[in-house]
């Protein structure tokens, strides 16, 4: 059994939450439009955009590498802004045995923050590499998002 772990990152976010979240949900094709230097695509594999079940091909630029992953949406909670994508297949199995990425906009004061947490499980004791550039990923492409809505 390899190591677990947890990495939460939250910005704020001045284009929406609710704007953030019908992307991630029901419109995550069009963000190679959005941020086409961090994700090439996202290709519907089986089911609907928005629906639990729904399995999704993203193909994205990690540390100058492209790479790509396949993941289900395993949880959408629209009352939290929650979606939550099971990666099964892809680059990151090669280091992970199970890595959930969390994605949820609260509001607190007026002020939107996105909330993007990754839980994972090293695939062995050997792999001690945590996702924290992954993470760095996410949050530039919740800026690229942010930044291309304002300027509309």
């Amino acid at each position: 059994m390899g190591l677990t772990g947890k990495l939460i990152a939250a910005i704020e976010f001045k284009a929406g939450g609710d704007v953030f979240h019908e992307l991630i949900r029901h419109k995550p094709h069009q963000l190679f439009n959005i941020t086409p230097g961090n994700i090439q695509g996202c290709d519907l594999h089986e089911g609907e955009y928005g629906h639990v079940g729904t399995i999704i091909n993203w193909r994205y630029t990690h540390d100058g590498k492209e790479k790509t992953a396949k993941q289900v949406v395993h949880t959408i909670n629209e009352e939290q802004k929650l979606v939550q994508f099971k990666t099964f297949e892809g680059d990151l199995m090669e280091l992970y045995k199970t890595f959930l990425v969390t994605c949820h906009v609260e509001t607190n004061n007026g002020i939107d923050l996105v909330t993007w947490t990754f839980e994972y499980e090293m695939l062995n004791d050997d792999v001690v590499e945590h996702p924290i550039t992954l993470l760095s990923l996410a949050i530039d492409i919740t800026k690229d998002i942010e930044t291309h809505h304002a300027e509309k």
